[in-house]
């Protein structure tokens, strides 16, 4: 097995395990990560969508007691049945508008220079979201309501630009929308479970023909520090949100950004698609 490759393979893993969650683009640090590594041809597109199962693993492992008593109760429980719907309702958008304009913009927008002007974009709307006055109405998942979960899903797609954070987008539009800090980013944990675990069995089937035995010791290393970091991330981050505002991940955006941008409009650092 190559060294190197196995290097590659764990830095990518903690990538985007410490990047899933939190909001500032994991696609858009893997994309620049493999391009500034040179692993981002289409066995590593492969990799990336393998490392992040690893990921919603850790979320599910974080919050297996609340899961399982919300599958084993969505016979006979309305809450649990209510959030079954809710996570389901805030899917859709993000599916159906993925379906439709995938293709088109990874093949337009998955590029360092629009991960960039993202990444700045996406820190001034954080930092319009955290200083406006945040009126709580939704101070617990439980009540949320269908509208509200539609609201989330609906913020959720603008993830479909890389750069923009899936978690950041459905955390600060939920904010938006009135649900509490907390209720925000617990939500957002819940709905990354079947959003995550869809679109990588989707991209897994659509690139099947590149699954190779080989590649198992890649994938084993990568999920290994995917899960790890994701899981110390996830418990970090909800300990954080309890006294803490996202504005430093504001400023790491555009710090992230202009970097970016800078090295790859001076060509000190080659950004390949």
């Amino acid at each position: 097995m190559d060294l190197i490759l196995l290097v590659k393979a764990a830095v990518m893993g903690v990538v985007e395990g410490l990047t899933e969650f939190l909001p500032v683009s994991s696609t858009g640090h893997l994309i620049l990560a493999g391009a500034l590594m040179n692993f981002n041809d289409e066995r590593g597109k492969l990799f990336e969508i393998v490392i992040q199962s690893a990921a919603i693993l850790a979320v599910v492992w974080e919050f297996r007691a609340r899961i399982a008593a919300t599958l084993a109760g969505a016979a006979s429980d309305p809450k649990a049945r209510r959030l079954l719907l809710n996570v389901a309702i805030a899917f859709l958008p993000l599916a159906l508008l993925g379906l439709l304009l995938g293709k088109a913009l990874k093949a337009h927008l998955f590029n360092a220079p629009t991960v960039a002007a993202t990444f700045i974009l996406g820190a001034f709307v954080i930092l319009w979201a955290e200083r406006r006055q945040h009126r709580v109405r939704v101070a617990h998942v439980d009540e949320m309501t269908a509208l509200d979960a539609l609201k989330v899903g609906i913020a959720q797609a603008f993830a479909l630009i890389p750069g923009t954070s899936r978690s950041g987008a459905t955390i600060i539009g939920g904010m938006l929308f009135g649900l509490s800090r907390q209720v925000a980013t617990e939500f957002t944990f819940y709905l990354a479970i079947p959003t995550l675990a869809v679109a990588g069995a989707y991209s897994m089937y659509k690139e099947r023909a590149l699954l190779t035995a080989g590649d198992l010791g890649m994938w084993s290393v990568g999920m290994v520090f995917s899960f790890v970091s994701a899981f110390l991330c996830v418990r970090w981050l909800l300990r954080y949100i309890a006294t803490h505002s996202f504005v430093p991940f504001a400023w790491y955006r555009i710090a992230f950004g202009v970097i970016v941008l800078g090295t790859w409009w001076s060509g000190l650092v080659n950004w390949t698609d």
